[in-house]
């Protein structure tokens, strides 16, 4: 689904023929708000937004959007751009900033990219939801094992922390390895890290 916002009719239908008339479904808004209060994710998806529309402008979307966490990609177009303005929105994470009139295939061309952006950021969510659903069925003490374990420490540091035999370490790592599907311990570190809140100070095993 491409969402088209530009208070430009012609512009708002020339972009939806040309989309459908290569079977990419779009919906078309004249304005921000009548996109925030009807959008709902329908899966891959990417944003055309006109950088300067009456009422809340592209930019300030952009900014909305960011901080309700929805990243979905953006492609920015004006017919009056000015450099600051295309060094925010591109920091920002904008896919592409289109000068008004602007080729069929230029278009095309930042929709497959943002398309391709937007599978990318959906594959790595499905896999840190996955991580997290095994990490839960873990128990409190082998969820303490994982933690010491990725942080480095041996079975005997791990047993001597938790005042246990390093024969039980050794069983609720395996376990973990075994719950958490990891074929190695950097493939349990790198799960870890996915899930784990930054800075994580492990003050469960401390």
């Amino acid at each position: 689904m491409v969402y088209v916002v530009d208070d430009d009719p012609g512009i708002r239908d020339g972009i939806g023929d040309l989309l459908d008339s290569l079977g990419i479904a779009s919906r078309q808004f004249e304005s921000c708000e009548r996109f925030l209060a009807e959008w709902h994710d329908e899966g891959a998806s990417c944003l055309v937004l006109d950088v300067r529309l009456p009422g809340m402008t592209g930019v300030e979307l952009q900014e909305q959007l960011a901080a309700a966490g929805i990243p979905i990609p953006i492609i920015f177009m004006t017919a009056y751009a000015d450099v600051p303005m295309v060094r925010k929105v591109l920091k920002a994470g904008a896919v592409e900033f289109l000068i008004k009139p602007f080729e069929d295939e230029e278009l095309l061309k930042a929709v497959k990219e943002a398309f391709a952006r937007d599978g990318a950021q959906r594959r790595a969510e499905n896999l840190v939801n996955s991580i997290q659903a095994r990490a839960e069925t873990l128990s409190e003490r082998e969820r303490q094992v994982m933690e010491l374990v990725t942080a480095g420490l041996t079975n005997k540091e791990i047993a001597e922390k938790l005042f246990l035999s390093v024969v039980t370490i050794k069983l609720y790592r395996g376990q973990v390895m075994r719950k958490m599907e990891a074929e190695s311990l950097a493939d349990l570190v790198r799960m870890y890290e996915k899930i784990s809140p930054p800075n994580n100070s492990k003050s469960s095993t401390v």
